[in-house]
């Protein structure tokens, strides 16, 4: 049913900030150096005829969302494009409705037709994948959330409920089991009742990273900030370590678990997660590993709370049963998690768990969210190493989902000074203490940013289209 509060979008601006890691980051066969966000502000019109803008931001993380042997500028430039591309059909988009309802229209209507013309442009060349133009959405569909909180002067997530919707779950996915349904059930109903105010903060090793004084190549950086991992634990009080893993080197990637493992275990650190980042493609490859590890280092598997996303994110073209690897540990699916119905595909196939994030858009991870969790699924927020406005609602979401455990954040590893402005304002979601992140600073109507408050100057922007702004 339509209501007198349903938003449309009116104009978008697009604005590019560049950020230079302080370390590298190895992503697969893959090492991230740099990364452009995409900030993006939306301005959007009630049918009472009440306007305000909201603001979303992504890191367009090439690696992450587009692995290839093709160069870096190239994927960065064609993902730019379809960003821009994206910004004006949200500008022209005649639709009203929540926005959760809104943005799902568009992203079955148009985002299929921009990421096939964007392609079209490019003949002969790797096509752009699904997830790099999910992504290239994200900030936009961020943007709307929070400028539908900013009309309503509400937080954004009290907003998915029936009082605010003119239409439940049913309109969007469609359950797997007789007995559960969808009908006159909203996102509410499977989001925490009460968001938390706290979170466990996850730690990312990453590939490259020196673990001991051993592996110090004389390079590193000089910059105030912990190097090697016990420094880290020492300074952060982290109490839970995610470890990045090659997939296709068994002994390297058992000797890293090892390694990484007796550190955790020599200053307490509870729990391990274990991400092979999509290189896998036999689940005997993991198993053996499981296995030896259950057989030579006990106290380290029983403080690996999962295995994130070892197989081809691909979930369609490869159909690999996975229920070996579940049986022995929880397996989440991260890269691909696009929607709920990849979920449904998942779960047949043997995952047990969903990783959430915000760069999949967030109307995609809440329907994701409400699937997985109706069916019995467990929930983990992931970060795509987010920094600045990119960090707030990806912090928000894992304290509305009621995770397996916190949520992964390490933007304040790879490039932390890149959020000194917005930690002015959230000194609690840009560096963790005692193993956590906090929320308090999150308030207000929309996502909570306090964008006014926010001491950042932007570039010009990239693109200006509409009124409103």
């Amino acid at each position: 049913m339509p209501k007198e509060t349903d938003p449309r979008p009116i104009g978008a601006q697009v604005y590019w900030l560049p950020v230079q890691t302080r370390a590298p980051l190895k992503f697969g066969p893959e090492i991230l150096t740099e990364v452009t966000c995409a900030r993006v502000a939306l301005a959007v019109r009630d049918r009472r005829g009440r306007a305000a803008v909201g603001w979303g931001e992504t890191p367009l993380s090439v690696q992450w969302v587009w692995p290839s042997a093709l160069g870096y500028a190239e994927r960065l430039d064609a993902l730019q494009r379809l960003t821009l591309a994206l910004a004006r059909a949200w500008a022209a988009w005649d639709d009203w409705g929540h926005p959760i309802a809104v943005s799902h229209r568009f992203q079955a209507a148009m985002l299929p037709v921009l990421l096939a013309e964007l392609n079209r442009a490019r003949p002969g060349q790797e096509p752009m994948p699904w997830l790099a133009a999910l992504v290239c959405c994200s900030a936009l569909d961020l943007a709307l959330h929070d400028a539908y909180g900013q009309l309503l002067g509400a937080p954004t997530f009290e907003t998915y409920n029936e009082t605010y919707m003119g239409q439940d779950l049913s309109a969007w996915i469609e359950p797997d089991d007789a007995s559960i349904s969808f009908r006159g059930r909203y996102p509410a109903a499977y989001l925490s009742p009460k968001r938390a105010e706290s979170l466990a903060a996850w730690h990312l090793v990453g590939g490259l990273d020196p673990l001991t004084r051993d592996d110090l190549a004389g390079d590193e950086p000089d910059d105030g900030y912990p190097v090697l991992l016990g420094d880290w634990i020492a300074r952060d009080g982290l109490r839970a370590i995610k470890i990045k893993l090659r997939g296709n080197d068994a002994a390297w990637d058992y000797e890293r678990l090892v390694r990484v493992g007796q550190i955790a275990l020599a200053h307490d650190v509870r729990w391990l997660s274990a991400d092979y980042n999509c290189t896998v493609t036999d689940p005997a490859y993991v198993n053996e590993s499981l296995d030896r590890l259950l057989r030579e280092h006990p106290a380290i598997w029983e403080r690996l709370l999962y295995v994130e996303q070892p197989f081809p994110y691909d979930l369609e073209a490869h159909r690999i049963p996975v229920h070996s690897v579940s049986a022995r540990k929880p397996l989440f699916m991260d890269e691909s998690a696009h929607d709920w119905r990849l979920v449904r595909l998942g779960r047949a196939l043997g995952w047990t768990g969903v990783a959430l994030k915000t760069c999949k858009t967030l109307t995609g991870a809440l329907l994701s969210l409400c699937w997985a969790r109706a069916h019995g699924m467990s929930l983990m927020v992931q970060d795509l190493t987010n920094p600045m406005l990119a960090q707030i609602p990806h912090v928000l979401l894992a304290a509305h989902a009621g995770t397996i455990m916190g949520v992964e954040t390490n933007a304040m590893q790879f490039y932390p000074d890149a959020s000194l402005p917005e930690e002015a304002v959230h000194p609690g979601l840009y560096r963790r203490r005692q193993g956590q992140v906090r929320l308090e600073t999150v308030r207000g109507p929309g996502l909570g940013y306090r964008v006014g408050e926010i001491a950042r100057t932007l570039p010009q922007p990239a693109l200006s289209v509409g009124g409103g702004l």
